[in-house]
């Protein structure tokens, strides 16, 4: 089953570093227009390990006996993995993490397809993962109507039930001897309390899950009577509204959230690229281009990086404390000479989370086109 990708989950990932630059990261996409079969995918992961194997960062001269043999480990390990215990099980990718030296050995099963690729580094690739961050994971959503009150947490493309309030109200022939319009303002009462109750489970868990954003479905008539019964907090982080079948089960509603997530999120992405605009132009709380923002992540001023999925160039690199810079030349704080990195973003990336940043895949508008693709929002 595939799993969710947390902030914190990345920022353990990117914390770790190989003292002999030896640790593997491999991605596996498993889309089944790709591959179909398990024969497909074993001769993917035979290729990809073949790869990584002969690659420069595991074939380097300077690597002594121990390295070579904890690499060939490594990649052994890898290999077992997928011919005996991977399950496929419906996930659409798979992220792998392995330094068997330093104890280290991390699989994740993804619900989104993810490029093929192998690294072997001091540190872990995480770019792949950053842009599967936020896509409505952990997002909440809500099915009310008079009867029901079910509330769900979206995990891994998959709805997770968190509460159960459906209640099935008095009919027509329960009304025994009441008077029709005493028996109407019961059932109102009943109806009231239920809809009350979900919304103040609604208001708790959101609390609980501080920024998350929340799908509501309900008739349009129930829409402005049950956001009224919010609290404001919840009001605010509500996605989208929506309307589906009475009985809808997790499946349906998991679709229908989609969309509204989806825009949700350009809104989201939308507001981000206005304050990197406002920002870049007047108050300097925002940096522009490669240079300005490998300097300011590895300062630890970076609160949100923004990129382009394709932005990518070389990058150096402090191996000592790990500065990133746009230039080659010698680290300006202990003076050792910056080694040239391949990706420059996976650099960006790791001194963003190891401060304390996030970072966001910007894909519905061009904003960054003129500064190489990628900026981002300031502490300071």
């Amino acid at each position: 089953m595939a799993q969710s990708i947390s902030w914190e989950t990345l920022r353990r990932l990117a914390g770790f570093r190989s003292e002999s630059g030896c640790a593997i990261s491999l991605y596996l996409g498993l889309d089944a227009s790709v591959a179909p079969t398990a024969a497909d995918v074993e001769t993917r992961v035979r290729s990809l390990l073949s790869e990584g194997e002969r690659s420069d960062s595991a074939t380097r001269e300077e690597l002594g006996h121990a390295e070579r043999q904890g690499l060939k480990a490594d990649f052994e390990r890898i290999r077992s993995w997928f011919d005996e215990e991977f399950e496929r099980d419906g996930t659409q990718g798979v992220a792998l993490f392995a330094c068997g030296p330093a104890g280290v050995w991390e699989t994740v099963s993804l619900a989104t397809p993810v490029p093929d690729r192998v690294v072997v580094a001091s540190g872990f690739h995480l770019a792949p993962l950053v842009q599967l961050v936020g896509r409505g994971d952990g997002a909440l959503v809500a099915a009310v109507s008079r009867e029901r009150g079910d509330v769900y947490e979206l995990r891994a493309g998959q709805l997770r039930e968190i509460a159960d309030l459906s209640e099935e109200q008095p009919g027509q022939h329960d009304q025994g001897g009441w008077s029709q319009a005493r028996y109407q303002r019961h059932i109102d009462e009943l109806v009231a309390d239920h809809l009350r109750e979900v919304a103040e489970t609604l208001d708790r868990e959101a609390r609980r899950r501080n920024g998350t954003p929340i799908v509501v479905f309900c008739v349009e008539e129930m829409r402005s009577d049950f956001g009224d019964l919010l609290g404001q907090e919840t009001r605010e982080r509500i996605a989208g509204w929506g309307q589906v079948e009475a009985h809808a089960g997790p499946g349906e509603l998991a679709e229908a959230a989609q969309p509204l997530l989806e825009e949700w999120r350009g809104a989201q992405e939308t507001q981000l690229l206005e304050r990197w605009r406002e920002g870049a132009a007047t108050d300097g709380r925002a940096a522009a281009g490669w240079e300005q923002t490998l300097e300011a992540a590895s300062d630890g001023r970076v609160d949100v990086l923004l990129f382009q999925a394709e932005a990518r160039r070389e990058a150096w690199q402090c191996p000592q404390c790990g500065r990133g810079s746009a230039s080659e030349g010698a680290c300006p704080l202990d003076g050792t000479e910056l080694e040239r990195r391949e990706d420059g973003l996976d650099v960006a990336v790791h001194q963003t989370l190891a401060h304390g940043g996030t970072a966001r895949a910007v894909e519905q508008r061009r904003d960054l086109d003129p500064v190489e693709g990628i900026g981002a929002l300031l502490r300071f």
